[in-house]
């Protein structure tokens, strides 16, 4: 793949609602320009990202307040055992553990307790082609031995939202807590600390990856159904409908390139959407012709 190709594409990484460059840890060499994304594409980028809010919402409503209070009385724990007050730290122990013991007491089979979700969202603003040609080149870099190129060439290659959440392991955190108690009893601070530490670095993390090529694709479809209902539409109407339709099959194309799902599933999306085109050639307009991509754009993935 040329410098040009491998200029254009681009990727970012949103953190708990901060742009951080996420690119140029990922290729040597920055993209002096992004490629540019179809009109259709465009048009739906709000409702995709209503859609990726409306996700975090729902995660952070899912979140557990007990286990975010019992992280907080960790925390206080070790922060009073480093200025050497052991009764606080001793009273913040007992709080965590009989938060922890609320949480099983309410739910039992409870293995994992949502403290924090994290967004991250990764974006190659490139066409299908010039990812083919980025993954050819990964291909090619690790069959010359070239590793580390390859691995970061590599982390470029996504376009998804991810949703990363910590959680307290309630089967070993508790236990762990009561284990520390007599480390402090003992005197030995040094040693509490450090399994209060290794506490609070061993906590779980559970990954939710949503591609932005189907949510694209889903709306594009979406709008373009609006579209094929209307009878009598105009010449402006009947373009953005067109539009819509290969929009939808760019995003599929895009999804592919980047090794989304099943290579299975793409050939009957593809057929529907050839379909609908014919379908929704010369003005025609018709109800229920989406109902089947749509139902193939939900499964998918």
């Amino acid at each position: 793949m040329d410098s040009q190709n491998r200029t254009a594409l681009r990727a970012s990484t949103l953190v708990a609602g901060l742009l951080i460059p996420f690119y140029l840890h990922a290729n040597p060499a920055p993209p002096r320009k992004a490629e540019p994304q179809p009109p259709a594409s465009q048009a739906v980028q709000p409702q995709v990202d209503k859609r990726t809010a409306d996700a975090a919402e729902q995660k952070q409503r899912a979140l557990m307040a007990e286990a975010q209070a019992a992280i907080a009385d960790t925390e206080k724990a070790l922060k009073a055992l480093d200025e050497k007050r052991t009764r606080d730290a001793l009273s913040a122990l007992a709080s965590a553990t009989g938060t922890l013991e609320l949480i099983l007491a309410r739910s039992p089979k409870l293995a994992l307790a949502p403290v924090r979700t994290d967004v991250l969202t990764h974006d190659v603003l490139a066409k299908s082609d010039t990812i083919k040609a980025a993954v050819k080149d990964v291909r090619d870099r690790l069959r010359d031995g070239e590793v580390q190129q390859a691995r970061q060439l590599m982390q470029s290659l996504a376009s998804e939202v991810e949703f990363r959440t910590l959680n307290i392991p309630l089967e070993t955190y508790p236990a762990a807590i009561k284990a520390i108690t007599p480390l402090i009893d003992a005197g030995k601070m040094d040693e509490a600390k450090t399994a209060l530490r290794t506490m609070l670095n061993t906590l779980v993390v559970t990954t939710e990856v949503v591609p932005l090529p189907k949510l694209r694709a889903e709306e594009q479809i979406k709008a373009a159904q609006a579209l094929a209902e209307k009878a009598r539409r105009s010449k402006e109407e009947n373009d953005r409908l067109a539009q819509n339709i290969a929009a939808a099959r760019a995003q599929l194309q895009i999804a592919e390139a980047l090794g989304y799902g099943d290579k299975k599933d793409y050939k009957p999306m593809y057929q529907q959407i050839d379909e609908l085109e014919k379908k929704t050639a010369g003005g025609k307009s018709g109800i229920g012709w989406f109902d089947k991509l749509r139902q193939q754009l939900a499964a998918w993935l």
